[in-house]
């Protein structure tokens, strides 16, 4: 399977299984599908479906080029990874093993985000804060059912887990007594919205947390629109200050700024160069998942000027880079030399089996999203995961399990996106939330474009 396009001046083509990317010619790129079904086609036929354009010399240069390129492996590769996932999801059955855990150290907030997938934080629920008690055994359970695996991963989480701090410092340093113990590494993350950020959650945040989370959402009008105190107050002018010392105090790396674009700021692209701007290097703006119903969703006709921002945001990178103003942006982030594993190229975060989310009193779920939905309760931190059933339907969950996956150039790239979205877009994890594909197709597009772009310095 191959994928051309052309984006910002460059003729790119991907070659789906290897992972192979081409930056070609014209002819090159012209003559491709003509070979995609028989590399072996003769040069007069080639001349012939080229058409006036090119004279055969040229022609069979290009063919030559392209049949060098096949034989090598690296274009009209072969897809040899999904015999691979039926062992791959028998092994995640027989001997599972978690990696990774969101704890809601609160389920209560101090922001009435208008796009909260929470509801204010309470997951359509009840106000709580998890206990010492209740984490600690959410750490024994991570320690007991990771195996031999030495690297795992805590995100404190909400509503707003500062609002619960002392619980969050209590855990950080009972994880670290069993460190050694136990052959383990814990990397810790805090999402914070800032509010409540001072200078000792942050020196803490400093000494302990490998990724720190600022929830904004860009210019001020587009976070105070959407982003507002429990009391109707924006929340910018707070939180801008505080965020710039928190990127300062950790020299621009591990960490985010992290937003949500919406209908009523389609143009996020200046956003995103407002938060750059303001002096943060590490960026991420996501597109919101809501009800259709909601002013602020997506909506249909939002589609091409949102993929037209992501061409005007990659090119400003371009050239914000070139100019020495180093600038990441989370979803253009992409890795064409090592990358993912192949099962987390197949199966994605592994949300429901290597990744839980914790609720305050205990209960699992395959991830936040999933939270206060009691249908994907897998179990809680005393007895672990009791609906086997369950967890083996997200352990089974792959690019192959999704037909509109199969035939996609994204698939190992997104490794068949997000579960939550497609359950809440179509009634099934193995659905697809069509316009989450759109524009992550565009994104993956708009990463290799850059990749191309900046290997030319």
């Amino acid at each position: 399977m191959i994928h051309r396009y052309r984006n910002n001046g460059y003729n790119i083509v991907l070659d789906v299984n290897s992972g192979a990317v081409h930056v070609v010619d014209d002819i090159v790129y012209d003559l491709i599908p003509f070979m995609e079904e028989d590399q072996d086609v003769s040069d007069d036929e080639l001349i012939k479906a080229a058409g006036s354009g090119y004279d055969a010399k040229e022609i069979k240069e290009a063919a030559d080029e392209i049949r060098t390129l096949a034989k090598e492996g690296t274009l009209f590769s072969k897809d040899v990874f999904e015999p691979y996932i039926e062992s791959f999801t028998k092994a995640k059955n027989e001997k599972p093993v978690i990696k990774a855990l969101c704890l809601h150290i609160a389920h209560d907030c101090n922001l009435r985000c208008a796009y909260c997938f929470a509801g204010d934080g309470e997951y359509h629920g009840r106000k709580a804060l998890m206990s010492y008690e209740v984490g600690k055994k959410a750490l024994d359970l991570l320690i007991a059912s990771s195996g031999n695996r030495v690297n795992l991963e805590v995100d404190f989480f909400g509503g707003e887990p500062t609002l619960n701090f002392d619980v969050v410092k209590k855990l950080v340093e009972y994880g670290r007594s069993r460190e050694k113990e136990c052959n383990k590494r814990f990397r810790f993350t805090l999402t914070t919205n800032g509010l409540l950020l001072d200078e000792k959650i942050l020196d803490f945040a400093n000494s302990e947390m490998g990724n720190l989370v600022l929830s904004i959402d860009g210019r001020k009008e587009v976070n105070d629109r959407c982003r507002p105190t429990a009391g109707g107050k924006g929340s910018y002018d707070v939180i801008m200050p505080k965020f710039k010392k928190a990127a300062q105090s950790r020299n621009q790396t591990n960490y985010y700024v992290r937003g949500t674009y919406t209908h009523y700021n389609t143009d996020f692209a200046k956003d995103v160069l407002h938060l750059h701007d303001e002096g943060f290097e590490q960026i991420s703006v996501e597109p919101v998942v809501s009800d259709p119903k909601e002013p602020y969703a997506i909506k249909d006709e939002d589609i091409p000027v949102l993929l037209e921002q992501y061409d005007i945001l990659a090119k400003e990178i371009i050239e914000r880079r070139r100019n020495g103003r180093f600038i990441n942006f989370f979803h253009f982030m992409i890795d064409l030399e090592g990358g993912p594993c192949v099962a987390k190229r197949l199966s994605g975060c592994g949300a429901g089996t290597e990744y839980l989310a914790v609720t305050p009193w205990g209960d699992l779920y395959p991830c936040h999203q999933f939270v206060g939905n009691e249908d994907f309760c897998l179990g809680n931190v005393d007895e672990g995961i009791k609906n086997t059933e369950l967890a083996s339907k997200f352990a089974a969950c792959n690019v192959y399990t999704k037909k509109e996956c199969r035939d996609c150039f994204a698939k190992f790239y997104c490794s068949g996106g997000c579960m939550a979205n497609s359950y809440h877009a179509t009634g099934d994890i193995n659905g697809n939330y069509e316009t989450g594909c759109i524009l992550q197709r565009k994104r993956i597009e708009c990463a290799i474009m850059i990749k191309a772009a900046l290997s030319e310095e």
